[in-house]
């Protein structure tokens, strides 16, 4: 990968860390503990433990991705971005801009 591609890809993964951690921080507000003494009603509070769950579940996800984005930059930095662990190959370039974070070619995956 030339080193143009290469800061195309780190412009892209920085705007993608940025829009993560915003999206993090929106999700934690949500992911707050109910409080019992809250004046729901007994179907509501269940609704609200229900969707408290969906949105740790998204919380843990953008997380993971979090970190998939950081080792990607550092991939960058050290000179193997872009390459597949299993085979070898370059990825191509369309599949690292819909998802900067992969590590394997399509065929791979």
């Amino acid at each position: 990968m030339d080193q143009a591609k290469k800061d195309e890809m780190r412009e892209i993964i920085q705007k993608k860390l940025e829009e993560t951690k915003t999206e993090i921080a929106q999700l934690k507000e949500l992911t707050k503990p109910i409080k019992p003494d809250n004046a729901y009603g007994r179907l509501s509070r269940m609704d609200a433990i229900n969707n408290k769950t969906i949105n740790d579940a998204a919380l843990r996800k953008q997380k993971k991705q979090l970190q998939k984005l950081e080792r990607a930059l550092v991939k960058i930095e050290k000179g193997n971005y872009g390459t597949c662990l299993k085979c070898g190959k370059d990825i191509p370039l369309g599949r690292l801009k819909f998802m900067p974070w992969t590590t394997k070619c399509v065929k791979c995956a």
